[in-house]
């Protein structure tokens, strides 16, 4: 009977402390961690890149945007809660939680085991939209070439649950009220200097070939499924 007693207290603690757990809430702005090591995009983008893009960049967006919305209403809400009014807000808002946003989908949609084609309903969808997958392709690459200075080129889901390409400049992106066309990001490839230069210099080109080798297909499919109507 001690045993069982032993037993039924113990389970009775780890229920409460699941329900402990379970009742703390969850921060709205996150630092989440790289989902693979530096250097494991090699030799795609090198670890010393990796790094300072995520550890300097990154990180400084967040902090940056922490510190802007402490305080104001937007505290406590994540950055897809506003971004649809996005200009009512200062640069500091729109810059750092575009900064934020766009680099943390830009991390999930790359994978050491990336590259290849896409599958199943996405393929269905990149025909339809653009012809054959390297006509896709072919536009993705303009989008981000040509993007002038600085900034991002995406594949979104419109509101009608069709797909485009498009490239914003410095941290707008497609779900901000200030974007020219506007949309779901499923796919982003970010053209600022400090995400090739280490290892490419100015050859923004050759990062953006080296790009299709490491695109997480699985998980930009995933997000066409959850944006599609």
């Amino acid at each position: 009977m001690k045993i069982i007693g032993r037993w039924t207290i113990g389970i009775l603690v780890l229920g409460l402390t699941s329900l402990a757990w379970a009742q703390v809430p969850v921060p709205a702005l996150q630092f989440e961690p790289l989902p693979y090591a530096f250097d494991a995009l090699e030799p795609f983008i090198d670890a010393w890149t990796l790094e300072v893009h995520y550890g300097k960049h990154h990180q400084g967006y967040f902090n940056k945007l922490v510190a802007a919305v402490a305080g104001t209403d937007l505290e406590g809400q994540s950055p897809e809660a506003y971004f649809g009014r996005i200009s009512q807000y200062p640069d500091a808002v729109l810059n750092n939680a575009g900064g934020h946003w766009n680099h943390t989908l830009f991390w999930r949609v790359m994978s050491p085991d990336g590259g290849g084609i896409p599958e199943g309903d996405l393929a269905a969808a990149i025909d339809a939209a653009f012809g054959s997958f390297d006509a896709f392709k072919k536009e993705f690459n303009q989008a981000a070439a040509t993007r002038f200075a600085s900034g991002w080129a995406w594949l979104s889901v419109a509101e009608d649950g069709s797909l485009f390409v498009s490239s914003t400049p410095n941290q707008i992106n497609p779900l901000m009220d200030v974007a020219a066309q506007r949309g779901t990001p499923i796919l982003t490839l970010d053209v600022w200097e400090h995400a090739y230069y280490l290892k490419y210099q100015n050859l923004r080109g050759s990062f953006i070939e080296a790009f299709w080798n490491i695109i997480n297909w699985p998980e930009v499919a995933a997000r066409y499924a959850a944006a599609k109507p």
